[in-house]
């Protein structure tokens, strides 16, 4: 079967297209992108911009002629948070449903963990036992625990990388100032979910999964040795001082880094090492899989039974 996953996020509006069955590994066919920072779109109100309307429209409905044209059999559209807490965000869903006869879902914070810890077992299997799993996306942070594929804890807080960028972070490079009150978000944000997350602490292996942990990851091998696949406690500190004292064009550069990543990659940092500090985390190891593979795997699941 070849399957479609078509994920709105904060950041990108992504077409995965893998051919899979159940049971199977789901094998990547075809890959569409578009970069669009819908958070860039809202306004004070909270409402995104017609002109942020209008660029989703466009994004989404490229999305689905690539879709049709490598002959996609099921299209599973699904968006995060940044549709799911902008004031005109379900009218806008409801129009792009019937203009493209799709049926685009809003998945909750915790929905978005579970997924993504559900991709995270299935990769590493049960013989890595209790995992921990940490996912940066663009408008949301989400942290998952357990044993089994479904975890005991799932949370999401608003502490995505483009979120915290564009509510905190002004200057080029980064002021100081912004950088202290950044940090003080984070840490008050991650001081409300620490009671139900101290006792999974002792997990056999602490997870990472989204491309602002990669790309952390690849500039902890690059700058401190490694393999490009952990991120340590130790490494993550030194990134976080060092990317902050960079200006964009600096940070847009490095190996791995976009130019829309190279905007968010300072709080991503910033996230990874108070997550990592707090829980008291030496390494984070990368999965490659993560909610999008997530969503498939739920559906195959689903579709065999």
């Amino acid at each position: 079967m070849r399957l479609g996953v078509l994920d709105v996020g904060s950041n990108t509006v992504h077409l995965q297209v893998v051919d899979t069955h159940p049971g199977a590994r789901p094998n990547p066919t075809f890959n569409h992108k578009v970069e669009l920072r819908l958070t860039d779109f809202l306004d004070a109100n909270n409402q995104i911009a017609q002109e942020g309307i209008n660029a989703l429209r466009t994004a989404i409905g490229d999305a689905v002629k690539q879709s049709k044209a490598v002959q996609t059999e099921e299209l599973l559209p699904f968006a995060t948070s940044a549709l799911r807490e902008a004031g005109n965000g379900a009218q806008i869903i409801a129009e792009i449903n019937k203009e493209f006869d799709i049926d685009l879902q809003v998945l909750s914070g915790e929905e978005e963990a579970k997924l993504t810890f559900l991709a995270a077992r299935r990769w590493f299997g049960w013989s890595a036992g209790r995992l921990l799993v940490i996912d940066i996306g663009g408008g949301s942070l989400e942290i998952a625990s357990g044993v089994d594929e479904a975890p005991e804890v799932a949370i999401s807080l608003p502490l995505g990388a483009a979120r915290l960028t564009k509510n905190h972070l002004v200057g080029d490079p980064y002021t100081a100032k912004s950088i202290r009150a950044l940090r003080d978000h984070i840490e008050n944000n991650l001081e409300s979910v620490l009671p139900a997350l101290v006792h999974h602490e002792s997990s056999d292996r602490a997870i990472a999964t989204s491309k602002t942990l990669r790309t952390l990851a690849r500039l902890c091998g690059d700058w401190y040795g490694g393999s490009n696949k952990t991120i340590t406690l130790d490494a993550i500190r030194k990134i976080s001082t060092k990317l902050s004292e960079m200006d964009l064009d600096e940070r847009t550069k490095l190996p791995g880094v976009s130019a829309n990543r190279a905007r968010q990659i300072v709080a991503g940092a910033f996230v990874t090492e108070s997550v990592m500090r707090n829980l008291d985390l030496d390494k984070l190891e990368v999965c490659p899989w993560a909610m999008r593979e997530g969503v498939i795997l739920k559906f195959m699941d689903w579709t065999e039974h």
